[in-house]
């Protein structure tokens, strides 16, 4: 459907100009499986997953000219042939910015459509008022902060760090605020904290945040980042059970917040203080 297999044609690391009337063609779809490959997994990706987005910036007209806002959840499935370049998506919501529509309603389903067909996947979207009762804001309870680790690093490349068991199986939760990877189009950093559910080997935890802090210098997207972790974890622990999640800051009014698990489930709708 999509001919467009790099991303020489983003508009990532472009000069854009930012339109104010509604178009679909702005929308830019990265093909999943040529990274998917290079993790060894030439079928497809064979557990569960989504991608979470929340669109902060998000207007239209009402029928009576007055402007409308809204916050936008949408929800594209791990599975799904595509991801959507992100500069492209607020291009995209921008584009909604003068365009009338009678109901909030009329948006929402005109945006799921539109994300299905370019992600080759049903994206289910949510619109919802800007004043609605805040979701969390702060680290959920339960995971085990490694920041504060003594520890001492220095190495900042993708490999460092050594996921390797310490002790007997049993339930695990951990996290760390120090995610950092690069776009791999402008080199911009991509801030995040991630969060690591398990049921397997015990982790060395002082590993796991080498492992972590190993993508500073990283230069890839979000999904990928996230993918990459989880494959790993499951490559040399072989846990009963795995879920990691990111939760990355925001750009131009859009973060992304990749799940990938080995259960059914989906995204968990919190919001950290950072986002």
């Amino acid at each position: 459907m999509f001919e467009r297999a790099t991303m020489k044609d983003a508009p990532l690391g472009q000069v854009s100009v930012y339109p104010e009337k509604y178009s679909s063609e702005l929308l830019y779809p990265v093909p999943r499986q040529a990274n998917r490959s290079k993790l060894g997994l030439d079928n497809g990706w064979p557990w569960f997953g989504e991608d979470r987005w929340q669109a902060f910036e998000l207007s239209w007209l009402g029928p009576n000219g007055v402007p409308r806002v809204a916050i936008g959840e949408l929800i594209v499935p791990g599975d799904s042939p595509n991801i959507i370049e992100s500069k492209s998506l607020k291009l995209y919501c921008n584009s909604f910015n003068q365009t009338v529509f009678d109901t909030v309603e009329d948006v929402q389903h005109l945006m799921a459509r539109d994300l299905s067909r370019v992600a080759g996947r049903q994206v289910n979207v949510t619109l919802a008022k800007v004043d609605s009762p805040a979701t969390l804001l702060g680290r959920p309870d339960g995971f085990a902060l490694l920041d504060d680790l003594p520890v001492v690093l220095d190495e900042y490349e993708k490999g460092a760090g050594d996921l390797k068991p310490v002790g007997p199986e049993g339930e695990q939760r951990y996290c760390s605020h120090l995610l950092k990877s690069n776009c791999p189009v402008t080199g911009q950093p991509d801030w995040g904290s991630v969060f690591i559910t398990l049921n397997g080997p015990k982790l060395d935890e002082g590993g796991l945040l080498a492992y972590i802090v190993g993508y500073r210098n990283t230069q890839d997207f979000h999904e990928h980042c996230v993918e990459s972790i989880f494959v790993d974890i499951m490559n040399r622990l072989k846990p009963i059970q795995l879920t990691v999640s990111a939760q990355y800051t925001r750009r131009g009014g859009l973060d992304i917040n990749p799940w990938r698990s080995t259960g059914q489930g989906s995204a968990p709708k919190w919001r950290l203080l950072r986002q």
